[in-house]
């Protein structure tokens, strides 16, 4: 009940928006505020129309979005770790990796995708490269924080009980860090959806970025609007498929506290 209730607010709200953008639409206020033409601003029953209608479309271009979004997602979290236990074993190496880690983060995506692809051709590996780039700052940058939160005392005493540095890393920094890691990793599956449009913009002749694209040229804004949606439920979908993994697999808090 306690969910129930919970979800109640934030769908009452998404209705209350939906049915003014739907009024708005119907009578032409939107459009006659911005002066373009009524069939620029489609309502929220014509982009569902527009799902229904070119579901077929739709989906197979949702699956190679997904595809590019997961495997890219993947790689990011499996260098991201392992970078992250470097640096942290390593203070040469992080205070000389750091800066760097810092600086790829101000490259704008929409201005290295293109050189992604004249490096590596209109395949799917520029838009995985793209991805892992986005996602692997927040899952590096997270977990290394996580391994660096530990408690002192637990590491004071595992070495006075002859634990070897592996055996410390492996027994209570990686556990300490794990709700940081998934932390890191909700938030770069979130930003991965963006990083597959921005390389599909980029170059490519499929999925849903690629849509939006075609769409707008045609001004079938609708369907424009129907890809736009689905991008938005994969992001979503996706979230909570990390938090659900999360919860299974991280049974306390970060303070160390079993969750019920």
């Amino acid at each position: 009940m306690s969910g129930a209730r919970r979800l109640l607010a934030p769908l009452a709200v998404i209705a209350i928006l939906l049915g003014a953008w739907e009024l708005a639409a119907r009578w032409d206020w939107i459009s006659g505020a911005l002066s373009i033409e009524d069939f620029l601003v489609p309502a929220p029953s014509d982009i569902a129309e527009s799902l229904w209608r070119d579901r077929s479309l739709l989906a197979d271009d949702a699956w190679v979005t997904v595809r590019e979004v997961v495997l890219g997602f993947l790689i990011a979290l499996a260098v991201g770790l392992a970078f992250a236990i470097v640096l942290h074993l390593s203070e040469t190496l992080r205070r000389a990796f750091y800066p760097l880690l810092v600086a790829s983060q101000t490259i704008p995506p929409v201005a290295i995708a293109p050189i992604l692809v004249v490096w590596f051709g209109f395949g799917i590996a520029p838009k995985l490269f793209l991805v892992a780039l986005i996602c692997f700052f927040p899952i590096t940058v997270n977990t290394l924080d996580g391994l660096r939160s530990v408690d002192p005392q637990l590491i004071t005493m595992m070495r006075t009980l002859g634990a070897a540095r592996i055996q410390i890393l492996g027994r209570v920094e990686l556990p300490s860090a794990l709700p940081f890691l998934f932390s890191g990793a909700r938030i770069a599956i979130a930003v991965a959806v963006i990083a597959a449009v921005f390389a599909e913009w980029a170059g490519a002749d499929s999925g849903l970025g690629h849509q939006i694209l075609i769409a707008s040229s045609q001004l079938l804004t609708a369907r424009m609007f129907a890809a736009i949606v689905l991008l938005s439920a994969i992001a979503i979908l996706l979230f909570a498929l990390v938090t659900i993994v999360e919860r299974l697999v991280v049974t306390w808090d970060n303070r160390g506290v079993t969750r019920a």
